[in-house]
């Protein structure tokens, strides 16, 4: 049973951040400090939190709860159907913008939450070498 009214439950759900999440701020800074210079939530399919639109690359920083981290997510004990359903809309929407961005020529990466807590500086090196690769464009004729 939750503790909360119905009330309170939908205020505090409502405070919670989909854009400057912790992750997000650490990996930015992260890249930052290796000399990368970013778009923010670019307009472009899926809105990833970091782009790098002249080579292509997106940065999508996935919080382990929400999208479901195989090491780290659990089930919520209240309202438990309702969360599995959210949490696989969450994960089809992923494969299908990845599938997407791909198709549009982006390399995708995803970063799990607990992935950045324990070493950005390795995964902004991960991207800088993603962002630094040619970028293989197919000629007019």
């Amino acid at each position: 049973m939750d503790v909360l009214t119905a009330r309170q439950r939908s205020h505090c759900m409502s405070r919670i951040r989909g854009k400057n999440t912790k992750p997000e701020m650490t990996l930015r800074r992260a890249l930052w400090s290796a000399g990368l210079r970013y778009r923010l939530h670019h307009r472009v399919t899926g809105r990833p939190d970091i782009a790098f639109p002249k080579s292509r690359v997106a940065v999508f920083c996935d919080g382990c709860f929400w999208h479901g981290c195989p090491i780290h997510s659990v089930s919520p004990k209240t309202n438990a159907s309702f969360w599995k359903t959210k949490i696989g809309k969450n994960r089809a929407r992923d494969e299908h913008v990845t599938a997407a961005l791909r198709s549009e020529g982006w390399t995708v990466i995803r970063f799990w939450e607990h992935e950045i807590r324990n070493d950005p500086e390795k995964l902004a090196g991960r991207v800088k070498r993603m962002v630094r690769k040619p970028v293989a464009r197919g000629r007019r004729t």
